[in-house]
């Protein structure tokens, strides 16, 4: 696999992933909560389990390109977090705030049009 498909692999992964908490009401596609909805904690501690999914991800295709991992500071860390984040906005954006204004909206309703007045 080459570098620049490993990349575009993990992009794709992690914008997926980064979204999942937000796009579902199971618990990570198992079961559904007994109120029927999650709670946000829920929701933040599943993207938290997915970003570890993404970076081991990670680091197996850095292995597979490269064949070494290399060591990492906090600032790496710290930089995938919050790309993760951005990745996230999507799912979250969809949830919170569009999803409940298109509920409001509801079907289009079309006017007749009158002729000739």
């Amino acid at each position: 696999m080459s570098e620049t498909a490993a990349f575009l692999l993990l992009m794709l992964v992690a914008v997926v992933a980064a979204n999942l908490p937000w796009l579902t009401e199971r618990v990570l596609f198992v079961r559904v909560p007994a109120t029927g909805r999650k709670r946000e904690w829920i929701r933040l501690l599943e993207w938290g389990f997915f970003y570890v999914v993404v970076a081991a991800i990670a680091a197996g295709l850095e292995y597979r390109v490269t064949g070494d991992l290399y060591p990492q500071d906090w600032e790496f860390w710290v930089t995938t977090l919050c790309l993760f984040m951005v990745f996230a906005l999507p799912g979250f954006i969809w949830y919170h705030d569009l999803r409940h204004h298109l509920r409001k909206r509801g079907p289009k309703k079309r006017r007749a049009v009158s002729g000739g007045d």
